[in-house]
């Protein structure tokens, strides 16, 4: 995947203490209760990202979480917003299959025991959540982990 760039709102957590399960719940609720989405210009489609970046060290410490949604550019960011641009040189690509958020939660434990085998940068990881994102049981969310090459 070609590096992007995004806007939306950010929060940093930790994965220690159910921290990131407090911290990402009450992100995604303001997303949607104070209509994020509608107040970013320039999206390249309706896709929701939640970008993982910033990594104090490994999943086990510090990091940011912007969920916000892909633009083609990063000249009109909206006070208290943030605007990155994500870059990758290798990713490898996981698909959470059913009901949501459960299986993103799955699929993200299967990653962090495979962590060392990984070999991930911790320079960004993502999830993408379109179309398939709202489908009950029958749910899809793409994860994406940058890894080296």
């Amino acid at each position: 995947m070609e590096n992007f760039k995004i806007i939306g709102i950010s929060t940093q957590t930790s994965n220690q203490n159910n921290q990131a399960e407090a911290d990402l719940g009450k992100l995604w609720q303001r997303f949607f209760a104070e209509e994020i989405a509608s107040k970013i210009a320039n999206k390249e489609n309706e896709d929701i990202y939640a970008i993982y970046t910033d990594y104090e060290s490994d999943y086990t410490g510090r990091y940011t979480t912007i969920i916000g949604q892909r633009v083609s550019t990063l000249d009109h960011i909206p006070d208290g917003f943030v605007g990155r641009e994500i870059k990758n040189e290798r990713l490898i690509k996981y698909k959470a299959k059913g009901e949501m958020p459960q299986a993103v939660v799955d699929t993200w434990q299967e990653i962090w025991a495979n962590d060392i085998a990984l070999y991930r940068t911790y320079n960004a990881d993502f999830e993408v959540y379109g179309e398939k994102s709202q489908q009950g049981s029958d749910s899809e969310v793409e994860i994406y982990i940058g890894v080296r090459s």
